[in-house]
Protein backbone atom coordinates (compact mmCIF):
# COMPACT_ATOMS: atom_id res chain seq x y z
CA UNK A 1 0.00 0.00 0.00
CA UNK A 2 2.94 2.31 0.63
CA UNK A 3 3.98 1.80 -2.98
CA UNK A 4 0.42 2.47 -4.11
CA UNK A 5 0.40 5.77 -2.24
CA UNK A 6 3.78 6.69 -3.67
CA UNK A 7 2.46 6.13 -7.21
CA UNK A 8 -0.43 8.51 -6.59
CA UNK A 9 1.79 11.04 -4.89
CA UNK A 10 4.32 10.86 -7.69
CA UNK A 11 1.60 11.46 -10.27
CA UNK A 12 0.38 14.50 -8.39
CA UNK A 13 3.85 15.95 -8.06
CA UNK A 14 4.78 15.24 -11.65
CA UNK A 15 1.70 16.56 -13.36
CA UNK A 16 0.85 19.35 -10.97
CA UNK A 17 -2.54 20.70 -10.13
CA UNK A 18 -3.12 22.45 -13.43
CA UNK A 19 -1.91 19.60 -15.60
CA UNK A 20 -4.00 17.10 -13.65
CA UNK A 21 -7.13 19.03 -14.39
CA UNK A 22 -6.28 19.53 -18.03
CA UNK A 23 -5.37 15.87 -18.50
CA UNK A 24 -8.66 14.66 -17.05
CA UNK A 25 -10.66 17.13 -19.13
CA UNK A 26 -8.77 16.08 -22.26
CA UNK A 27 -9.82 12.47 -21.60
CA UNK A 28 -13.58 12.75 -21.22
CA UNK A 29 -14.23 9.14 -22.21
CA UNK A 30 -11.93 7.78 -19.54
CA UNK A 31 -13.11 10.23 -16.92
CA UNK A 32 -16.73 9.47 -17.65
CA UNK A 33 -16.08 5.74 -17.50
CA UNK A 34 -14.29 6.09 -14.21
CA UNK A 35 -17.17 7.79 -12.53
CA UNK A 36 -20.16 6.38 -14.44
CA UNK A 37 -22.01 9.43 -13.11
CA UNK A 38 -21.76 13.15 -13.21
CA UNK A 39 -20.13 15.55 -15.63
CA UNK A 40 -16.58 14.56 -14.73
CA UNK A 41 -15.70 17.30 -12.24
CA UNK A 42 -12.03 16.94 -11.25
CA UNK A 43 -11.36 17.32 -7.53
CA UNK A 44 -7.90 15.76 -7.37
CA UNK A 45 -6.15 19.09 -6.99
CA UNK A 46 -8.62 20.47 -4.43
CA UNK A 47 -8.25 20.04 -0.69
CA UNK A 48 -11.21 17.63 -0.60
CA UNK A 49 -9.52 15.37 -3.14
CA UNK A 50 -6.18 15.38 -1.35
CA UNK A 51 -7.90 14.71 1.99
CA UNK A 52 -9.89 11.82 0.49
CA UNK A 53 -6.75 10.20 -0.89
CA UNK A 54 -4.95 10.59 2.45
CA UNK A 55 -7.88 9.00 4.28
CA UNK A 56 -7.92 6.05 1.89
CA UNK A 57 -4.16 5.50 2.29
CA UNK A 58 -4.51 5.64 6.09
CA UNK A 59 -7.45 3.22 6.08
CA UNK A 60 -5.63 0.75 3.88
CA UNK A 61 -2.53 0.98 6.05
CA UNK A 62 -4.73 -0.18 8.93
CA UNK A 63 -5.99 -3.03 6.75
CA UNK A 64 -2.42 -4.16 6.07
CA UNK A 65 -1.67 -4.03 9.80
CA UNK A 66 -4.69 -6.19 10.65
CA UNK A 67 -2.63 -9.06 12.04
CA UNK A 68 -0.60 -6.72 14.24
CA UNK A 69 -3.42 -4.50 15.47
CA UNK A 70 -6.07 -7.24 15.61
CA UNK A 71 -8.42 -4.75 13.99
CA UNK A 72 -10.84 -6.29 11.52
CA UNK A 73 -10.12 -5.06 8.00
CA UNK A 74 -13.70 -3.98 7.33
CA UNK A 75 -13.79 -1.36 10.08
CA UNK A 76 -11.33 1.26 8.76
CA UNK A 77 -12.52 1.06 5.14
CA UNK A 78 -16.18 1.40 6.13
CA UNK A 79 -15.40 4.58 8.05
CA UNK A 80 -13.18 5.83 5.23
CA UNK A 81 -15.97 5.24 2.70
CA UNK A 82 -18.35 7.48 4.64
CA UNK A 83 -15.80 10.26 4.98
CA UNK A 84 -14.68 10.08 1.33
CA UNK A 85 -18.22 10.36 0.01
CA UNK A 86 -18.90 13.25 2.39
CA UNK A 87 -15.91 15.00 0.84
CA UNK A 88 -17.18 14.17 -2.66
CA UNK A 89 -20.57 15.67 -1.83
CA UNK A 90 -18.90 18.73 -0.30
CA UNK A 91 -16.74 19.23 -3.40
CA UNK A 92 -19.74 19.16 -5.71
CA UNK A 93 -21.79 21.33 -3.35
CA UNK A 94 -19.13 24.05 -3.67
CA UNK A 95 -20.18 24.52 -7.31
CA UNK A 96 -23.87 24.27 -6.49
CA UNK A 97 -24.31 20.64 -7.62
CA UNK A 98 -26.31 18.73 -5.01
CA UNK A 99 -27.34 15.76 -7.17
CA UNK A 100 -24.27 14.19 -8.81
CA UNK A 101 -22.68 12.82 -5.62
CA UNK A 102 -25.91 11.09 -4.61
CA UNK A 103 -26.36 9.55 -8.06
CA UNK A 104 -22.77 8.33 -8.08
CA UNK A 105 -22.96 6.70 -4.65
CA UNK A 106 -26.23 4.97 -5.57
CA UNK A 107 -24.51 3.53 -8.64
CA UNK A 108 -21.73 2.11 -6.43
CA UNK A 109 -24.23 0.76 -3.92
CA UNK A 110 -26.05 -1.08 -6.71
CA UNK A 111 -22.80 -2.73 -7.82
CA UNK A 112 -22.06 -3.74 -4.23
CA UNK A 113 -25.58 -5.08 -3.65
CA UNK A 114 -25.41 -7.40 -6.66
CA UNK A 115 -22.07 -8.91 -5.67
CA UNK A 116 -22.92 -8.96 -1.95
CA UNK A 117 -26.08 -11.03 -2.45
CA UNK A 118 -24.28 -13.31 -4.93
CA UNK A 119 -21.48 -13.99 -2.43
CA UNK A 120 -23.92 -14.41 0.45
CA UNK A 121 -25.76 -17.15 -1.46
CA UNK A 122 -22.49 -18.86 -2.44
CA UNK A 123 -21.09 -18.70 1.11
CA UNK A 124 -24.31 -20.15 2.52
CA UNK A 125 -24.09 -23.11 0.15
CA UNK A 126 -20.44 -23.72 1.05
CA UNK A 127 -21.22 -23.57 4.78
CA UNK A 128 -24.16 -25.94 4.30
CA UNK A 129 -22.00 -28.43 2.40
CA UNK A 130 -19.53 -28.25 5.27
CA UNK A 131 -22.29 -29.01 7.77
CA UNK A 132 -23.56 -32.03 5.85
CA UNK A 133 -20.05 -33.51 5.92
CA UNK A 134 -18.92 -33.05 2.32
CA UNK A 135 -15.50 -31.67 3.17
CA UNK A 136 -14.92 -33.94 6.17
CA UNK A 137 -15.67 -37.01 4.07
CA UNK A 138 -13.22 -35.89 1.38
CA UNK A 139 -10.52 -35.27 3.96
CA UNK A 140 -11.11 -38.65 5.62
CA UNK A 141 -10.80 -40.45 2.27
CA UNK A 142 -7.52 -38.74 1.46
CA UNK A 143 -5.75 -39.33 4.78
CA UNK A 144 -6.88 -42.94 5.13
CA UNK A 145 -5.63 -44.23 1.74
CA UNK A 146 -1.94 -44.36 2.64
CA UNK A 147 -0.73 -42.33 -0.33
CA UNK A 148 2.94 -41.34 -0.52
CA UNK A 149 3.90 -37.79 0.37
CA UNK A 150 4.58 -36.94 -3.27
CA UNK A 151 1.22 -38.35 -4.28
CA UNK A 152 -0.51 -36.32 -1.56
CA UNK A 153 1.37 -33.27 -2.83
CA UNK A 154 -0.04 -33.72 -6.35
CA UNK A 155 -3.53 -34.84 -5.26
CA UNK A 156 -4.07 -31.90 -2.89
CA UNK A 157 -2.76 -29.44 -5.47
CA UNK A 158 -4.88 -30.97 -8.21
CA UNK A 159 -8.01 -30.99 -6.05
CA UNK A 160 -7.38 -27.38 -5.02
CA UNK A 161 -7.16 -26.45 -8.69
CA UNK A 162 -10.35 -28.36 -9.57
CA UNK A 163 -12.51 -27.44 -6.56
CA UNK A 164 -11.74 -23.71 -6.36
CA UNK A 165 -13.59 -22.87 -9.63
CA UNK A 166 -16.81 -23.89 -7.88
CA UNK A 167 -16.07 -23.24 -4.21
CA UNK A 168 -14.11 -20.17 -3.21
CA UNK A 169 -10.32 -20.49 -3.15
CA UNK A 170 -10.18 -19.70 0.59
CA UNK A 171 -12.33 -22.68 1.64
CA UNK A 172 -10.55 -24.96 -0.82
CA UNK A 173 -7.09 -23.98 0.43
CA UNK A 174 -8.04 -24.50 4.08
CA UNK A 175 -9.48 -27.95 3.37
CA UNK A 176 -6.43 -29.16 1.46
CA UNK A 177 -4.03 -27.62 4.01
CA UNK A 178 -5.76 -29.63 6.74
CA UNK A 179 -5.10 -32.79 4.75
CA UNK A 180 -1.36 -32.15 4.30
CA UNK A 181 -0.97 -31.16 7.95
CA UNK A 182 -2.71 -34.36 9.06
CA UNK A 183 -0.58 -36.56 6.80
CA UNK A 184 2.67 -34.62 7.16
CA UNK A 185 2.58 -34.26 10.93
CA UNK A 186 5.87 -32.75 12.09
CA UNK A 187 7.47 -32.91 8.65
CA UNK A 188 7.84 -29.13 8.32
CA UNK A 189 9.57 -29.31 4.94
CA UNK A 190 6.74 -31.30 3.35
CA UNK A 191 3.94 -29.24 4.93
CA UNK A 192 5.59 -25.98 3.82
CA UNK A 193 6.04 -26.99 0.19
CA UNK A 194 2.60 -28.60 0.03
CA UNK A 195 0.95 -25.45 1.43
CA UNK A 196 2.70 -23.26 -1.15
CA UNK A 197 1.47 -25.65 -3.84
CA UNK A 198 -2.11 -25.53 -2.51
CA UNK A 199 -2.23 -21.72 -2.35
CA UNK A 200 -0.92 -21.41 -5.92
CA UNK A 201 -3.32 -24.10 -7.18
CA UNK A 202 -6.37 -22.61 -5.43
CA UNK A 203 -5.68 -19.14 -6.82
CA UNK A 204 -4.96 -20.51 -10.31
CA UNK A 205 -8.12 -22.62 -10.34
CA UNK A 206 -10.23 -19.67 -9.28
CA UNK A 207 -8.93 -17.52 -12.14
CA UNK A 208 -10.78 -19.30 -14.97
CA UNK A 209 -14.23 -19.32 -13.37
CA UNK A 210 -16.58 -16.51 -12.31
CA UNK A 211 -17.26 -18.48 -9.11
CA UNK A 212 -13.63 -19.04 -8.16
CA UNK A 213 -12.67 -15.57 -6.93
CA UNK A 214 -14.30 -12.25 -6.14
CA UNK A 215 -12.30 -10.54 -8.90
CA UNK A 216 -13.55 -12.93 -11.60
CA UNK A 217 -17.08 -12.52 -10.25
CA UNK A 218 -16.78 -8.73 -10.56
CA UNK A 219 -15.60 -9.03 -14.16
CA UNK A 220 -18.51 -11.34 -15.02
CA UNK A 221 -21.12 -9.26 -13.21
CA UNK A 222 -19.85 -6.15 -15.01
CA UNK A 223 -20.50 -7.87 -18.34
CA UNK A 224 -16.95 -7.35 -19.59
CA UNK A 225 -16.33 -11.09 -20.08
CA UNK A 226 -19.04 -13.66 -20.80
CA UNK A 227 -19.29 -16.89 -18.83
CA UNK A 228 -17.93 -19.22 -21.52
CA UNK A 229 -15.07 -16.84 -22.30
CA UNK A 230 -13.49 -17.46 -18.91
CA UNK A 231 -12.55 -20.94 -20.05
CA UNK A 232 -10.03 -19.41 -22.44
CA UNK A 233 -7.99 -18.98 -19.26
CA UNK A 234 -7.93 -22.68 -18.35
CA UNK A 235 -4.62 -23.33 -20.12
CA UNK A 236 -2.86 -20.25 -18.70
CA UNK A 237 -4.23 -20.98 -15.22
CA UNK A 238 -3.08 -24.60 -15.38
CA UNK A 239 0.36 -23.43 -16.50
CA UNK A 240 0.48 -21.02 -13.57
CA UNK A 241 0.04 -23.93 -11.16
CA UNK A 242 1.86 -26.80 -12.83
CA UNK A 243 5.22 -25.04 -13.39
CA UNK A 244 5.97 -24.25 -9.73
CA UNK A 245 4.33 -27.54 -8.68
CA UNK A 246 6.68 -29.54 -10.92
CA UNK A 247 9.70 -27.66 -9.57
CA UNK A 248 8.69 -28.06 -5.91
CA UNK A 249 7.75 -31.74 -6.31
CA UNK A 250 11.42 -32.70 -6.62
CA UNK A 251 11.93 -31.70 -2.98
CA UNK A 252 9.08 -33.94 -1.77
CA UNK A 253 10.18 -37.48 -0.82
CA UNK A 254 8.30 -40.43 -2.26
CA UNK A 255 8.05 -42.06 1.16
CA UNK A 256 4.78 -43.56 2.29
CA UNK A 257 3.62 -42.61 5.79
CA UNK A 258 1.33 -44.92 7.70
CA UNK A 259 -2.31 -44.62 6.74
CA UNK A 260 -4.35 -42.78 9.34
CA UNK A 261 -7.72 -44.00 10.48
CA UNK A 262 -10.20 -41.26 10.04
CA UNK A 263 -13.87 -41.50 9.20
CA UNK A 264 -16.20 -38.98 7.69
CA UNK A 265 -19.86 -39.71 7.13
CA UNK A 266 -22.08 -37.83 4.75
CA UNK A 267 -25.20 -36.74 6.55
CA UNK A 268 -28.74 -36.97 5.28
CA UNK A 269 -29.37 -34.66 2.35
CA UNK A 270 -25.70 -34.09 1.45
CA UNK A 271 -26.00 -35.11 -2.20
CA UNK A 272 -29.20 -33.14 -2.58
CA UNK A 273 -27.44 -30.01 -1.28
CA UNK A 274 -24.63 -30.54 -3.78
CA UNK A 275 -27.17 -30.99 -6.58
CA UNK A 276 -28.98 -27.80 -5.58
CA UNK A 277 -25.66 -25.96 -5.62
CA UNK A 278 -24.96 -26.92 -9.23
CA UNK A 279 -28.57 -26.17 -10.16
CA UNK A 280 -28.13 -22.70 -8.64
CA UNK A 281 -24.97 -22.08 -10.65
CA UNK A 282 -26.78 -23.24 -13.79
CA UNK A 283 -29.67 -20.85 -13.14
CA UNK A 284 -27.28 -17.96 -12.62
CA UNK A 285 -25.43 -18.68 -15.86
CA UNK A 286 -28.49 -19.34 -18.03
CA UNK A 287 -30.41 -16.39 -16.61
CA UNK A 288 -27.50 -14.09 -17.37
CA UNK A 289 -26.73 -15.47 -20.83
CA UNK A 290 -30.25 -15.90 -22.24
CA UNK A 291 -32.55 -13.71 -20.15
CA UNK A 292 -29.96 -10.96 -19.61
CA UNK A 293 -30.71 -10.89 -15.88
CA UNK A 294 -28.01 -10.22 -13.28
CA UNK A 295 -26.43 -13.52 -12.10
CA UNK A 296 -27.49 -12.69 -8.56
CA UNK A 297 -31.10 -13.49 -9.50
CA UNK A 298 -30.23 -17.12 -10.18
CA UNK A 299 -28.13 -17.35 -7.02
CA UNK A 300 -30.83 -15.92 -4.76
CA UNK A 301 -33.46 -18.19 -6.32
CA UNK A 302 -31.17 -21.13 -5.63
CA UNK A 303 -30.71 -19.94 -2.06
CA UNK A 304 -34.49 -19.94 -1.71
CA UNK A 305 -34.58 -23.57 -2.92
CA UNK A 306 -31.92 -24.47 -0.37
CA UNK A 307 -33.97 -22.86 2.40
CA UNK A 308 -37.05 -24.83 1.33
CA UNK A 309 -35.03 -28.05 1.36
CA UNK A 310 -33.68 -27.09 4.77
CA UNK A 311 -37.25 -26.82 5.98
CA UNK A 312 -37.92 -30.32 4.66
CA UNK A 313 -34.93 -31.68 6.56
CA UNK A 314 -35.82 -29.78 9.70
CA UNK A 315 -39.35 -31.19 9.84
CA UNK A 316 -38.51 -34.89 9.37
CA UNK A 317 -38.42 -35.64 13.11
CA UNK A 318 -35.46 -37.06 15.09
CA UNK A 319 -33.82 -38.43 11.93
CA UNK A 320 -33.57 -34.95 10.41
CA UNK A 321 -30.17 -33.51 9.60
CA UNK A 322 -28.70 -32.38 12.90
CA UNK A 323 -25.69 -30.39 14.01
CA UNK A 324 -24.08 -29.73 17.44
CA UNK A 325 -25.25 -26.58 19.15
CA UNK A 326 -22.70 -23.96 20.12
CA UNK A 327 -21.86 -23.36 23.75
CA UNK A 328 -20.31 -25.22 26.68
CA UNK A 329 -23.56 -26.86 27.87
CA UNK A 330 -23.81 -30.65 27.80
CA UNK A 331 -26.79 -32.99 28.02
CA UNK A 332 -26.57 -35.58 30.76
CA UNK A 333 -28.12 -39.00 30.16
CA UNK A 334 -28.46 -41.66 32.86
CA UNK A 335 -27.89 -45.20 31.59
CA UNK A 336 -27.79 -48.12 34.06
CA UNK A 337 -26.92 -45.77 36.92
CA UNK A 338 -23.93 -44.44 34.97
CA UNK A 339 -23.88 -40.84 33.86
CA UNK A 340 -22.87 -40.32 30.22
CA UNK A 341 -22.38 -36.86 28.72
CA UNK A 342 -23.11 -36.03 25.11
CA UNK A 343 -23.45 -32.74 23.25
CA UNK A 344 -27.05 -31.71 22.62
CA UNK A 345 -28.28 -31.45 19.06
CA UNK A 346 -30.77 -29.23 17.34
CA UNK A 347 -32.49 -29.69 13.98
CA UNK A 348 -30.74 -28.30 10.95
CA UNK A 349 -31.27 -24.57 10.51
CA UNK A 350 -30.33 -22.88 7.23
CA UNK A 351 -30.04 -19.54 9.00
CA UNK A 352 -27.08 -20.90 10.97
CA UNK A 353 -25.26 -21.33 7.67
CA UNK A 354 -26.21 -17.75 6.80
CA UNK A 355 -24.83 -16.50 10.11
CA UNK A 356 -21.48 -18.17 9.41
CA UNK A 357 -20.91 -16.21 6.20
CA UNK A 358 -17.69 -14.22 6.12
CA UNK A 359 -19.29 -10.97 7.19
CA UNK A 360 -16.00 -9.18 7.73
CA UNK A 361 -15.05 -9.93 4.11
CA UNK A 362 -18.45 -8.79 2.84
CA UNK A 363 -18.27 -5.53 4.80
CA UNK A 364 -14.67 -5.01 3.67
CA UNK A 365 -15.94 -5.41 0.13
CA UNK A 366 -18.53 -2.69 0.79
CA UNK A 367 -15.89 -0.31 2.13
CA UNK A 368 -13.49 -0.92 -0.76
CA UNK A 369 -16.12 -0.45 -3.48
CA UNK A 370 -17.34 2.78 -1.91
CA UNK A 371 -13.81 4.11 -1.28
CA UNK A 372 -12.56 3.38 -4.78
CA UNK A 373 -15.83 4.65 -6.25
CA UNK A 374 -15.45 7.92 -4.37
CA UNK A 375 -11.88 8.40 -5.59
CA UNK A 376 -13.06 7.60 -9.12
CA UNK A 377 -15.77 10.26 -8.88
CA UNK A 378 -13.12 12.77 -7.86
CA UNK A 379 -11.07 11.96 -10.98
CA UNK A 380 -8.17 9.92 -9.59
CA UNK A 381 -8.82 6.82 -11.66
CA UNK A 382 -9.03 8.83 -14.87
CA UNK A 383 -5.48 10.01 -14.23
CA UNK A 384 -4.27 6.54 -13.26
CA UNK A 385 -5.90 5.05 -16.36
CA UNK A 386 -4.02 7.54 -18.54
CA UNK A 387 -0.68 6.73 -16.92
CA UNK A 388 -1.16 2.94 -17.05
CA UNK A 389 -3.16 2.20 -20.17
CA UNK A 390 -2.08 5.08 -22.41
CA UNK A 391 1.53 5.75 -21.43
CA UNK A 392 2.58 2.17 -20.55
CA UNK A 393 0.18 0.26 -22.77
CA UNK A 394 -2.46 -2.32 -21.78
CA UNK A 395 -0.23 -5.41 -21.72
CA UNK A 396 2.36 -3.84 -19.41
CA UNK A 397 -0.37 -2.29 -17.28
CA UNK A 398 -2.24 -5.57 -16.88
CA UNK A 399 0.92 -7.43 -15.89
CA UNK A 400 1.65 -4.72 -13.31
CA UNK A 401 -1.88 -5.18 -11.95
CA UNK A 402 -0.97 -8.80 -11.22
CA UNK A 403 2.27 -7.87 -9.49
CA UNK A 404 0.48 -5.17 -7.51
CA UNK A 405 -2.14 -7.67 -6.34
CA UNK A 406 0.61 -9.57 -4.52
CA UNK A 407 1.09 -6.56 -2.24
CA UNK A 408 -2.40 -5.06 -2.23
CA UNK A 409 -5.61 -7.06 -2.02
CA UNK A 410 -6.76 -7.86 -5.56
CA UNK A 411 -10.33 -6.71 -4.84
CA UNK A 412 -9.58 -2.95 -4.82
CA UNK A 413 -7.09 -3.38 -7.67
CA UNK A 414 -9.62 -5.10 -9.93
CA UNK A 415 -12.45 -2.78 -8.96
CA UNK A 416 -10.20 0.17 -9.82
CA UNK A 417 -9.52 -1.31 -13.27
CA UNK A 418 -13.23 -1.92 -13.84
CA UNK A 419 -13.98 1.63 -12.72
CA UNK A 420 -11.35 3.01 -15.11
CA UNK A 421 -12.99 0.93 -17.89
CA UNK A 422 -10.07 1.34 -20.31
CA UNK A 423 -10.75 0.58 -23.96
CA UNK A 424 -9.19 -2.89 -24.31
CA UNK A 425 -9.66 -5.99 -26.42
CA UNK A 426 -11.19 -9.16 -24.96
CA UNK A 427 -7.73 -10.67 -24.78
CA UNK A 428 -6.53 -7.82 -22.57
CA UNK A 429 -9.57 -8.09 -20.28
CA UNK A 430 -8.88 -11.78 -19.89
CA UNK A 431 -5.21 -10.97 -19.24
CA UNK A 432 -6.00 -8.62 -16.36
CA UNK A 433 -8.50 -11.15 -15.00
CA UNK A 434 -5.76 -13.78 -15.07
CA UNK A 435 -3.02 -11.64 -13.52
CA UNK A 436 -5.24 -10.23 -10.77
CA UNK A 437 -6.33 -13.76 -9.88
CA UNK A 438 -2.95 -15.49 -9.84
CA UNK A 439 -0.66 -12.57 -9.02
CA UNK A 440 -1.51 -12.87 -5.34
CA UNK A 441 0.34 -16.21 -5.25
CA UNK A 442 3.68 -14.42 -5.56
CA UNK A 443 3.55 -13.68 -1.83
CA UNK A 444 1.76 -15.48 0.99
CA UNK A 445 0.00 -12.24 1.94
CA UNK A 446 -1.17 -11.62 -1.62
CA UNK A 447 -4.37 -13.67 -1.40
CA UNK A 448 -7.02 -14.62 1.12
CA UNK A 449 -6.05 -18.27 0.63
CA UNK A 450 -2.43 -17.58 1.56
CA UNK A 451 -3.29 -15.54 4.64
CA UNK A 452 -5.75 -18.19 5.86
CA UNK A 453 -3.30 -21.07 5.40
CA UNK A 454 -0.61 -19.09 7.25
CA UNK A 455 -2.96 -18.92 10.21
CA UNK A 456 -3.82 -22.61 10.01
CA UNK A 457 -0.26 -23.91 9.51
CA UNK A 458 1.28 -21.42 11.89
CA UNK A 459 5.02 -21.95 12.30
CA UNK A 460 5.26 -24.19 9.22
CA UNK A 461 3.87 -22.13 6.36
CA UNK A 462 5.06 -18.57 6.86
CA UNK A 463 5.71 -15.44 4.81
CA UNK A 464 9.41 -16.28 4.45
CA UNK A 465 8.87 -19.99 3.72
CA UNK A 466 6.61 -18.96 0.83
CA UNK A 467 9.07 -16.26 -0.24
CA UNK A 468 11.70 -18.98 -0.63
CA UNK A 469 9.63 -20.37 -3.52
CA UNK A 470 8.46 -17.06 -4.97
CA UNK A 471 10.92 -17.42 -7.84
CA UNK A 472 9.23 -20.67 -8.91
CA UNK A 473 5.78 -19.07 -8.54
CA UNK A 474 7.02 -16.14 -10.63
CA UNK A 475 8.06 -18.57 -13.38
CA UNK A 476 4.52 -19.94 -13.37
CA UNK A 477 3.14 -16.39 -13.42
CA UNK A 478 5.29 -15.49 -16.43
CA UNK A 479 4.47 -18.81 -18.12
CA UNK A 480 0.74 -18.27 -17.74
CA UNK A 481 0.99 -14.84 -19.37
CA UNK A 482 3.06 -16.25 -22.25
CA UNK A 483 0.57 -19.10 -22.81
CA UNK A 484 -2.32 -16.65 -22.83
CA UNK A 485 -0.58 -14.35 -25.33
CA UNK A 486 0.18 -17.32 -27.58
CA UNK A 487 -2.94 -19.48 -27.32
CA UNK A 488 -5.46 -16.63 -27.20
CA UNK A 489 -3.68 -14.34 -29.67
CA UNK A 490 -6.83 -14.01 -31.80
CA UNK A 491 -8.65 -12.33 -28.88
CA UNK A 492 -6.24 -9.39 -28.84
CA UNK A 493 -7.54 -7.88 -32.11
Amino acid sequence: MIKFGVVYDGILKQLGRTLIASTAWCLPDIAGAATDAGPGLVLTGEWVGIAALAIFVLAYALVIAEETLHLRKSKPVMVAAGIIWSLVALGYAQIGDTHTAGEAVRHNLLEFAEIFLFLLAAMTYINTMEEVGMFVALKAWLVSKGFSLRTIFWITGGLAFCISPFADNLTTALLMATVVMTVGGNNVRFVTVACVNIVVAANAGGAFSPFGDITTLMVWQKGVVKFHEFFHLFGPSFTNWVIPAAIMSFTVPNTQPAALRESGELQKGAWMVLGLFFLTITMAVLGHNFLHLPPVMGMMTGLGLLKLYGYYLKTRGPLALRRPTEGPEEARLEVDEAVVTSPPHTPFDIFKALERAEWDTLMFFYGIILCVGGLATMGYLAILANVLYVDLGPTTANVLVGVLSAVIDNIPVMFAVLSMSPDMSHGQWLLVTLTAGVGGSLLSIGSAAGVAVMGQARGMYTFFSHLKWSWAVALGFAGSIWVHLMVNASLFH
